[in-house]
């Protein structure tokens, strides 16, 4: 990952594809999203001129041959995008494991001139491809001694290489922060939890989920974080001896403070720290012998592997998939088989070996009782994930807490934003910990002015995560104007810090408080922002807390929009999008939804553009794919509007195909939060508080907290692979304050492969790919 100072662009257009054969195959158990990778695979395979080949049904297909292997066109592959499981199969392959199955497999592939896989699946069918690979020079010579194939065939189809994508629900592979499906599964869970929790606080209940994850807890801990339960079992960390009776307790104190409902989420594979299992019946029983307490098992099942792939599984899915194609072009005899992976928001190339190898360390540390290193293992997503969990779920008896006598402020700025309750929830409750006093202020800058200021508790946040837009209140006016109001409210409730939560309003506040601090001493104090707004235009942070509920939005209705056009014949039709004059929202929602075209503001365009786009899409109609889509970012161009635009395509497109418009408008701030958001919200409020406890303590001088350096005023962001801490002082220089958006965005990056997916011919800078990085303990916090 070098900066892009220090390389000049490389494009592809000289990785040339012809006269290479890949084969596409998904394998073990099905994922949400493995068909938005088949795919990317198949167009961006056509798109550098090599043969696609299907083979279907997994390796059971391989083995078979004949109509199991065949090759794809570009509309093979329409429609696809927003189904769940995979359309080419997949099976578990008991022959695929002998030589004599891999033989028949090899003469199959070779027939075809085969000789690069694109394999997807969970670390069990990418460690067959692997063996697959190693033993192909001597399996192709075993086919010419037998006669099967000529000598010449031997010395063209030298050797195999194989690209591995892992498709898998648990996220149990060591070296990727997601794998393919983990995302989609966690909105199958939570639409269960948030479902389950109206019903149970109408009853008073108690109630244990089962969810997936037989070896790895990583679904059981997320959603646990993600809903507020009381208590979560996964096999990564069994409960300490004697557990039952800890549980009880905590269970009767929530009810005894008016909690009507309680959640336990149990993987199904939580063991206790003897090795045996603890399963949802056990749990059950116990809670009811104990306490009494009316309980109900719901085990999730299949459900969590069924549904239609989230926005983030389908952008994660087509990211990788071209990143497999161009792993395959650049792979030579001596490359080793790898794996495409992410890590924060960028896509990764990892030895698969090593990934393989480090996934079955974490087993032995299991099965071994070393359950402090199997959390290490997965890496610092997952250790993150359970440190917050910690540390938010169990309230210390008021005795055990430090006492700081700082009080910190935490208000929303801005437009509400699905995720800003969560951020909310961590800041009280991990404000409570370290000892200090929080206060709500209740509609931002203005409801501070006028005194709406009151002290906020640990119960008064639960269940605070699934709410959807801003319990707080939420405006957009800028403090420039109650300045000295701000400044008396600071005083008289004795305010040391301020923690802000909302988008560009949220980042211009803080200027303006930094910058009055001349004038009012009461400034002077630690000030810290976090990100949250459906825009995603803040700058310092990649992403924003409620830009991926906004996203799945948006990619929800493009495909109920595209579905009811498949009784009409050729249609297309123009969606406008929020997101100001940020087009982060039209860019991702086009290339999570399969859009044909999205207009932003960033990359200008010209009336000759749209001629093409109209052309483009009438020379489509001639295809089976007789419909279009297109997307246009609010402020895009203030004269190519989106009636203009619908306009235009009706006009140009008269007796090829009809139009239809949609303004989407202010559904994509409402409905509540995505797991992502949820997460996202609840990590990076907690360290935003941990941040200004710290900087508290340095501050605090002669009995008063006097902070006035550019350090003091931060907003913590996600940069690439790490959450990190910005002045936002230093951060005026990245940003476009006109146009309120940040001067570079890393997501333009990512323009050219919906243009690639649509059929366009565009260059593709994959300066950032191509390096074989190494498996490092320290997998990425990035992750959500």
């Amino acid at each position: 990952s070098r900066s892009a100072m220090d390389h000049q662009p490389k494009f592809f257009e000289n990785l040339s594809g012809a006269g290479k054969a890949i084969g596409v195959l998904t394998s073990g158990g099905d994922a949400q999203g493995m068909n938005a990778a088949v795919r990317a695979v198949v167009r961006m395979g056509i798109y550098v001129n090599a043969k696609v080949y299907f083979v279907y049904e997994g390796y059971q297909g391989m083995v078979d041959g004949g109509d199991n292997i065949v090759e794809v066109s570009w509309e093979s592959v329409s429609s696809i995008l927003q189904m769940g499981g995979t359309v080419i199969g997949s099976a578990r392959c008991k022959s695929f494991r002998t030589r004599e199955g891999r033989l028949q497999a090899a003469f199959n592939l070779v027939q075809r001139g085969i000789t690069n896989l694109c394999v997807i699946g969970g670390d069990g069918s990418l460690t067959g491809a692997n063996l697959f690979r190693e033993e192909w020079s001597g399996l192709l010579e075993e086919l010419a001694q037998k006669g099967k194939i000529d000598a010449e065939a031997v010395k063209k189809y030298a050797y195999l290489n194989i690209v591995g994508m892992v498709g898998s629900i648990d996220n149990d592979f060591c070296g990727t922060d997601m794998t393919i499906g983990t995302d989609s599964a966690l909105h199958r869970i939570i639409e269960v939890v948030d479902a389950i929790m109206t019903t149970a606080q109408s009853h008073q209940r108690t109630f244990v989920l089962e969810v997936m994850g037989r070896h790895c807890g990583y679904l059981a801990l997320v959603s646990a974080l993600a809903c507020g339960a009381d208590w979560v079992f996964i096999p990564e960390y069994p409960p300490e001896e004697g557990w039952e009776d800890t549980m009880c307790v905590k269970l009767s104190e929530n009810r005894a403070r008016k909690k009507r409902l309680n959640i336990i989420i149990v993987a199904e594979g939580a063991i206790d720290c003897h090795n045996k299992p603890i399963t949802s019946e056990k749990v059950k029983d116990l809670v009811v012998q104990r306490l009494g307490f009316d309980t109900r098992v719901t085990i999730l099942g299949h459900v969590q592997r069924g549904g239609t792939p989230s926005a983030f599984d389908r952008i994660l899915a087509s990211r990788m998939g071209v990143e497999a194609v161009l792993a395959l072009l650049e792979a030579t005899p001596d490359t080793p088989a790898c794996v495409v992976s992410l890590s924060g928001n960028q896509a990764v190339r990892l030895p698969l070996m090593e990934c393989v190898q480090m996934t079955q360390e974490v087993q032995k540390a299991m099965d071994e009782g070393r359950f402090l290193e199997a959390v290490k293992l997965r890496g610092r997503s997952f250790e993150n994930n359970l440190n917050t969990y910690k540390l938010l779920s169990h309230k210390r008896p008021d005795a055990e807490l430090p006492k700081t006598n700082f009080n910190v402020a935490v208000l929303n700025v801005g437009a509400p934003a699905a995720g800003m309750n969560a951020a909310v929830r961590a800041a009280v409750r991990v404000g409570m910990t370290e000892g200090h006093k929080i206060f709500a202020v209740i509609d931002g800058f203005e409801g501070f002015a006028r005194g709406k200021i009151k002290e906020i508790t640990w119960g008064d946040v639960g269940g605070w995560t699934g709410q959807g837009g801003s319990i707080l209140g939420t405006k957009r006016t800028l403090p420039a104007k109650y300045l000295e109001k701000i400044a008396e409210q600071m005083r008289t409730n004795n305010i040391n810090a301020l923690m802000v939560i909302g988008g560009f309003e949220a980042y211009l506040g803080l200027l303006e408080l930094s910058a009055a601090r001349e004038k009012y001493e009461e400034f002077c104090v630690p000030m810290v922002m976090v990100p949250a707004t459906v825009s995603n235009n803040v700058p310092g942070s990649d992403f924003s807390i409620g830009a991926d509920t906004a996203l799945n939005t948006i990619t929800d209705t493009c495909d109920r929009i595209k579905q009811s056009a498949s009784g009409t014949k050729r249609r297309v039709f123009i969606i406008e999008t929020m997101g100001g004059y940020c087009g982060y929202l039209a860019n991702m929602g086009a290339l999570a939804a399969g859009a044909d075209a999205a207009y932003i503001f960033e990359e200008q365009f010209d009336i000759r553009e749209l001629q093409a786009n109209v052309e483009h899409l009438t020379e489509k109609m001639k295809t089976s794919i007789q419909r279009g889509l297109v997307l246009r970012n609010e402020n895009c161009n203030e004269n190519y509007t989106t009636d203009f635009i619908y306009q235009l395509y009706s006009e140009e497109g008269k007796g090829v195909f009809d139009c239809r418009k949609n303004v989407l408008g202010h559904m994509q701030q409402g409905g509540a939060p995505s797991p992502f958001d949820r997460n996202f919200g609840t990590k990076i409020s907690a360290k935003a508080m941990q941040w200004i406890s710290k900087k508290l303590k340095e501050t605090y001088r002669k009995g008063k907290v006097f902070a006035n350096t550019d350090d003091s005023v931060c907003l913590l962001g996600m940069r690439r692979r790490n959450l990190v801490f910005q002045p936002v002082a230093e951060l005026k220089s990245e940003t476009d304050f006109v146009h309120r958006i940040p001067k570079e965005q890393w997501w333009l990056k990512l323009r050219p492969l919906m243009k690639i997916l649509a059929k366009y011919k565009t260059s593709y800078d994959v300066s950032d790919s191509g390096q074989l990085e190494h498996v490092a303990m320290e997998a990425e916090a990035g992750a959500i």
